[in-house]
C-alpha cells in the first residue's frame, strides 16, 4: 500500500510537469485546514509513512513547496528527530522522496522543499545566499511548530545544491547537530574557477538548467555573464560573490557549532571536484567522515533516489541514526575517510586524508624542454561534464588519447619508463614546472594518463590553469594541483604527462598566435609528484 501512495504522489507531479505546467502557471492546491488535520491525526496509522505537501514559509515573506514525511507510527505527544532536506539545482521538492520514505519509516520526520527561486517556491534564485541559508532556519521553525519534531535532534542533508546549502546553515543555525552532504561544494571558487580557469561546461549547464526550472536574480544574471564572458575587471567583485556562498569561508563558524558533518562526493566530479572537500574535511574539528567513489556529479547517490541500494544513501541513514537518534552503528569507530578506487576493488579506510597517499611519492622528471603553440586542440582533453566520468564509473572507460599520435606542435608530453609493478595512485597528483609565454595571458591544462602497451593513454587525472599580465619572454614558476583521484596503474604500463592548450571543457585565454615553452631550469628541475597507496 505505502508503495502505491508515493508512486502516485511522484506519478502525479511529474505529469503536471510533462503537460507544461511552468513554475509561475501551476496552482498551489490548498492547504489543510485545522479539522482535516486533526482528523488524520486521529485515523488509524497503517504501515506507510505519512505523506503531506505544505506551503512552507520561507525567509522574507516567500512561499516555499514542501512535503513532510511523518513515522507510521508516530504517537501522540512524542517527538522525532527531525531532517530538512533542501532540494538539488533544478529540481523539485519530489526529488528526495524515496529516501524521505525510508528515513520516516525508520522514524524520522523528513522535511524536504523546493529551493527558493525554483519550480513553483517563491523568490528568486540566489545561489546558496543569505535568503536561502535563512530559509533553511525558517523551515526548521515551521517543522518544529506544525510537526512532531525533536528540537535537539535536528539533521540537514542533501545533494549538490542541498548539499551546499546544507553546509552553510549549519554555520549559522547551531540547533543543526548532524549534516549529510553529497555531492556538493566547500568552495565555490575552487569548484568552477580552480587554476583562475572558468570551467565552461559546468557554468553553462547550471546556468542552462536555472533558467529551464526557476528564476535567476538579478545578481546571479550579473555574475554568469561576467563569468562566462571573462570579464577580469570584474574578477575580484565575482571571487567576493563565490566567498560568500563557501563553507570553507565559515569552517570557524561550523567547527563552534559543532555538528556533525558527513561529506561524499566522487573522483570525477566535473561541478566539484574532489579537491576542495578533502581541504574543507580536514578544516573540520567536530565529527566528521569523507567518502570518496567513482563516478560524476551526484552519479554516486543517483541510484538513492531512485530508492534502490546506494552505499552513498545507505551511510547517510547510518550518520543520521548515530548523531541524531545516538545509535552505537559503528559509523563513527570505523575509519573517517572511506576510499573506492576507480578500479573494482573494493573500500579501504584512512584516518584522515593526508593518509591516503601515504605509500610515498613518485616524483617523475620532466626534463625535456617542450615548445607549443597554443589554440589548437590537441585531442587530450577532460571528456564531457555529466557524461565522460559515467562511463568510467559503470564501464571503466575513461576519455582516451593516443599518445604517440598526439602532434607534438600543440601538445606537451613526457613518459616515464614503463613500470614492472602496479602503481595505486591515491590523492592529489601535483605539478611543478617552469612557463615561458610569448603572451601575456594564456591557459593550459595538464593531464595524467595511464598508457598501455599500445600508447592509448586512459585519463588518470586533469586541471586547468590560466594566467594574466605576465611579461612575454620571461620564465615563471607553476605549482598546480591535478584533481584528486584513486587509481591503480597496472604493471607493463607509463605514466605521461600531457599538457595542451584547448579543452571544451574550459575557457582559454590565449591569444591569437601565443606559444607556451616548458622547461626545467637546472636550480629548479620541473617534476609530477605523484601519491601513492601503502603496499
Amino acid at each position: 500500500m505505502e508503495r502505491t501512495t508515493t508512486a502516485a504522489a511522484v506519478a502525479a507531479l511529474l505529469a503536471a510537469t510533462a503537460l507544461g505546467l511552468a513554475p509561475h502557471q501551476a496552482q498551489a492546491a490548498p492547504a489543510p485546514t485545522t479539522a482535516t488535520t486533526a482528523a488524520a491525526a486521529a485515523a488509524p496509522q497503517t504501515a506507510a509513512a505519512d505523506l503531506r505537501f505544505h506551503d512552507i514559509p520561507g525567509s522574507g515573506g516567500i512561499t516555499l513547496k514542501g512535503n513532510v514525511f511523518t513515522p507510521a507510527t508516530a504517537q501522540s505527544g512524542r517527538k522525532y528527530p527531525l531532517i530538512v532536506l533542501p532540494t538539488s539545482w533544478g529540481l523539485p521538492q519530489i526529488e528526495y522522496v524515496a529516501q524521505a520514505k525510508k528515513l520516516a519509516d525508520s522514524g524520522y520526520v523528513v522535511v524536504s522543499y523546493t529551493s527558493r527561486g525554483f519550480w513553483l517556491s517563491g523568490g528568486q534564485i540566489e545561489v546558496a545566499g543569505p535568503p536561502d541559508v535563512a530559509d533553511v532556519s525558517a523551515v526548521i521553525d515551521w517543522a518544529l511548530a506544525h510537526t512532531p519534531a525533536d528540537a535537539d535532534r535536528i539533521g540537514l542533508g542533501g545533494v549538490s545544491y542541498g548539499a551546499g546549502i546544507s553546509l552553510l546553515a549549519s554555520a549559522h543555525d547551531p540547533r543543526v547537530k548532524a549534516v549529510v552532504a553529497m555531492s556538493g561544494w566547500a568552495d565555490l571558487i575552487e569548484s568552477i574557477y580552480s587554476g583562475r580557469t572558468q570551467h565552461r561546461q559546468a557554468a553553462g549547464l547550471l546556468g542552462a538548467a536555472g533558467y529551464l526550472t526557476g528564476r535567476p536574480g538579478p545578481e546571479l544574471q550579473s555574475i554568469l555573464g561576467d563569468f562566462l564572458g571573462s570579464r577580469l575587471d570584474r574578477e575580484q567583485q565575482m571571487i567576493e560573490w563565490g566567498r560568500k556562498r563557501s563553507a570553507a569561508e565559515q569552517v570557524d563558524r561550523i567547527n563552534a557549532n559543532g555538528p556533525a558533518i558527513m561529506l561524499g562526493n566522487a573522483w570525477g566530479d566535473t561541478i566539484f571536484p574532489p579537491n576542495q572537500y578533502a581541504e574543507f574535511y580536514e578544516r573540520l574539528t567536530g565529527p566528521k567522515r569523507l567518502e570518496f567513489r567513482p563516478g560524476d556529479h551526484a552519479t554516486a547517490e543517483g541510484t538513492g533516489l531512485l530508492g534502490l541500494p546506494n552505499d552513498t544513501w545507505t551511510n547517510a541513514h547510518r550518520w543520521f541514526d548515530r548523531y541524531l537518534k545516538g545509535e552505537r552503528n559503528g559509523v563513527d569507530t570505523e575509519p573517517p575517510v572511506q576510499v573506492k578506487p576507480r578500479s573494482d576493488g573494493g573500500y579501504e579506510g584512512y584516518a584522515d586524508w593526508a593518509s591516503v597517499g601515504s605509500g610515498g611519492t613518485e616524483r617523475l622528471a620532466l626534463s625535456d624542454s617542450e615548445h607549443l603553440f597554443a589554440n589548437v586542440d590537441s585531442g587530450a582533453n577532460g571528456g564531457v561534464v555529466l557524461l565522460s566520468s559515467v562511463f568510467d564509473q559503470f564501464f571503466k572507460a575513461p576519455p582516451v588519447a593516443s599518445i604517440p599520435l598526439l602532434p607534438r606542435s600543440f601538445a606537451a608530453v613526457w613518459q616515464s619508463g614503463r613500470h614492472d609493478e602496479a602503481r595505486r595512485i591515491r590523492g592529489t597528483v601535483r605539478l611543478h614546472t617552469t612557463v615561458t609565454p610569448t603572451k601575456g595571458d594564456g591557459t593550459f591544462v595538464a593531464y595524467l594518463y595511464d598508457v598501455g602497451p599500445l600508447g592509448i593513454g586512459k585519463l588518470v587525472s586533469n586541471a586547468p590553469y590560466t594566467f594574466h599580465g605576465k611579461t612575454p619572454g620571461r620564465a615563471f614558476g607553476v605549482d598546480l594541483e591535478l584533481f584528486s583521484t584513486a587509481y591503480d596503474v597496472p604493471a607493463g604500463h607509463r605514466l605521461a604527462l600531457v599538457v595542451d592548450t584547448v579543452d571544451p571543457l574550459y575557457i582559454e585565454h590565449n591569444p591569437t598566435g601565443a606559444q607556451l615553452t616548458f622547461s626545467s631550469p637546472q636550480g629548479d628541475p620541473s617534476y609530477v609528484s605523484v601519491p601513492l597507496r601503502e603496499q
